[in-house]
């Protein structure tokens, strides 16, 4: 990530988005319905890493700025976004109606379905990161501008298309079960460490980057990712931990009906 052509539209955005969602929730909770707070609170906390990563200064040098940017901008904002359930919280917005109906078809697409299903997210992100960093596109994308504004754009909505796959907490298409988003979390984890170790040895293909800068910043992007998988991991033990609990509430229910009685 590099602060390019679409970076301040993209943080514009972003900080739009945080006030709409603050004054969505409000609304919620003004005609009496339940909203947590803490949801406001993680997708502010991911419109502001992602405004950062976008606009604001981060420390190090080249490379090492570059990889705290992708860090907020691609992994650790779109994981507190997608927490914060942000689709959940148009549905109950909008009254019933087109609208609402035209987004229910829209996430209950095949499309929708098919982008979300966690290993397709997973390629689309890791893939993505693959062929900017492993092939000439880093080269590519600092000569074209244009090329660099829709990596920009990629980054982000990558990002957030793996945390909505993997951490399903919005309604869409398709209920994954737990099973194969944590795998495809495991895996998506180990190729995105693998890269990290790639970088520590080579930088990218075509570019020219100081050895310890280099090395800072592929740590750097190791153990951050490693820090935000963690925290996917969590979300997926929650659920985990609350669907065990539902089933067992269920059991108790079928058990405690005495013998015979319909």
């Amino acid at each position: 990530m590099t602060a390019g052509p679409v970076a301040a539209p993209l943080a514009l955005a972003c900080a739009l988005a945080a006030a709409v969602y603050a004054a969505g929730a409000a609304r919620l909770r003004r005609r009496g319905d339940a909203w947590p707070w803490r949801r406001d609170a993680v997708f502010a906390a991911g419109c502001a890493a992602v405004v950062w990563g976008l606009a604001g200064a981060v420390p190090g040098g080249p490379f090492t700025a570059h990889a705290g940017r992708h860090l907020l901008v691609a992994m650790a904002g779109p994981a507190l976004l997608a927490a914060g359930r942000p689709l959940t919280l148009v549905l109950r917005l909008l009254p019933p109606g087109v609208p609402r109906r035209g987004l229910l078809r829209v996430a209950h697409s095949s499309a929708a379905g098919w982008l979300l299903f966690p290993p397709v997210a997973a390629a689309v992100d890791l893939g993505g990161l693959w062929l900017l960093y492993r092939t000439g596109l880093w080269a590519a994308a600092h000569r074209d501008p244009l090329l660099g504004g829709a990596l920009e754009l990629h980054m982000p909505l990558a990002g957030l298309l793996f945390a909505m796959a993997v951490c399903r907490l919005d309604p869409v298409r398709v209920r994954c079960g737990l099973p194969l988003r944590a795998v495809t979390l495991l895996t998506a984890g180990a190729a995105h460490a693998v890269l990290a170790k790639s970088l520590y040895i080579a930088g990218p293909p075509g570019t020219s980057f100081a050895a310890d800068d280099l090395r800072a910043g592929a740590q750097l992007m190791y153990y951050g990712g490693d820090a935000v998988e963690v925290y996917f991991a969590l979300v997926l033990a929650v659920q985990w931990y609350a669907a065990t609990g539902r089933r067992r509430a269920r059991q108790a229910a079928r058990d405690a009906v005495p013998a015979g009685v319909p």
